[in-house]
């Protein structure tokens, strides 16, 4: 019944979380594209209120003219629409999914016995840890570099060589992948702390400023702006994180780390592309086809380094029964290591994901899924709980070449 309840739970709290994620990425994207595609005003009006950007644009049947201060507007109407509960509640609802996911059961989702053999608390602490840890030097990188010469290129290659850094961590102290999801959390983490920490409050003292009639300091723009570019190359990273959860080729292979560099590299690319390309419209840049070569090169190449062997995913239809290196194998070959491998999570008992595979019938059933997660991925018994043997993943590979013999 726990898990019944766990499992709506974590639709929920998903389904929530893609909602309110929705809603800040939208934002963002649309508020770097809107920085991207201004022109300088036309109109001796708007240059005589300090505006130094405009961008005409038609949606839904209507036309827009959105406006950019340069620093501030003359003063400021009684209705200001803020950008940070977005934000908030996208990190507030991913940080519930996550403690449901994988803190409430961090021996059976967070731990790799093969990995590190530690306790549940530790494992906690340290996973919890290393959300604090990458803001603080993230932070501490973009407070003393940020304003520098170039300081926009060091602050960049800083960063990356710390998600490497933390990326390498995750995977050799967690399962693959709890690791790839705290990578991803990570991230996320920065982001939103980089609006709660930065971007509001520097926004709250121009608005205090501008309503005091006190002169604005540029510098809560330039470091929102800073941060705010931070984020919107952030956020595909973290998606591919996100969705890495599904696909376990990706976080079960043995150099999972690299996987997740270069996939987060290709997300990060992808922004890259499409940033550029806004400006190139407008005849600021070059075409940015170099960028996204780059993320097909990547992607090629990572495909390419996870290709499974050829014959390494075949469905029950194209196995008829024929003889493996173990002779024919059928159900009561297969049953005992089901029963001791398997049951305590699909089971009369248990019933995870609705699979269960304490019957004949059902095995085969779910025969090409057990040949996939067993053999191919290797991603069950999740982190490898109840002590599958390499002899038994073989085992289930005869029976299944075999034709999946019931009998």
């Amino acid at each position: 019944m726990e898990s019944y309840y766990l499992d709506w739970a974590n639709l929920l709290l998903r389904w929530l979380h893609v909602i309110t994620a929705i809603a800040w990425i939208g934002s963002s994207f649309y508020f770097v594209f809107l920085d991207s595609s201004l022109t300088p005003p036309v109109d001796e009006d708007l240059k005589r209120q300090g505006v130094s950007g405009e961008l005409w644009a038609v949606h839904g049947g209507g036309f827009y003219h959105p406006v950019k201060f340069n620093v501030s507007p003359p003063k400021l109407p009684q209705n200001l629409h803020w950008f940070f509960w977005e934000s908030y509640s996208t990190w507030l609802s991913g940080f519930a999914l996550f403690t449901v996911s994988y803190l409430w059961n961090a021996s059976t989702y967070l731990i790799d016995k093969s990995k590190m053999d530690w306790a549940p608390a530790t494992a906690i602490a340290v996973a919890l840890a290393f959300l604090v840890v990458f803001w603080l030097l993230y932070d501490l990188i973009c407070r003393t570099l940020g304003q520098r010469r170039h300081g926009d290129a060091i602050v960049g290659g800083l960063v990356f060589v710390l998600v490497c850094l933390a990326a390498w961590l995750a995977c050799h102290w967690f399962a693959g992948r709890a690791a790839f999801l705290l990578v991803g959390a990570m991230l996320a983490t920065t982001m939103s702390a980089s609006v709660f920490f930065w971007i509001i409050p520097g926004q709250r003292k121009v608005v205090a400023a501008i309503r005091a009639g006190q002169p604005v300091d540029p510098v809560h723009g330039q470091r929102g702006k800073q941060r705010s570019v931070h984020n919107t190359y952030f956020t595909l990273p973290v998606l591919f994180a996100m969705l890495s959860g599904h696909y376990s080729f990706t976080y079960n292979h043995p150099q999972n780390w690299l996987v997740l560099i270069l996939m987060m590299a290709a997300g990060a690319a992808i922004r890259q592309f499409f940033v550029l390309r806004h400006g190139y419209k407008l005849g600021r840049h070059r075409h940015p086809w170099r960028w996204a070569l780059a993320v097909v090169l990547v992607l090629l190449a990572v495909i390419a380094g996870l290709r499974p062997p050829a014959d390494a995913i075949q469905s029950v239809a194209t196995n008829p029964v024929s003889t493996g290196p173990g002779g024919l194998l059928g159900y009561p070959s297969l049953q005992p290591v089901l029963a001791q491998r398997c049951y305590s999570c699909h089971g009369e008992q248990v019933q995870m994901k609705n699979v269960r595979l304490d019957s004949a019938a059902l095995v085969r059933q779910h025969a090409p899924a057990i040949y996939q997660q067993v053999v191919v991925a290797k991603a069950m018994p999740m982190n490898n709980a109840t002590g599958l043997t390499e002899a038994e993943r073989q085992l289930v590979k005869q029976w299944f070449e075999a034709g999946a013999r019931t009998d």
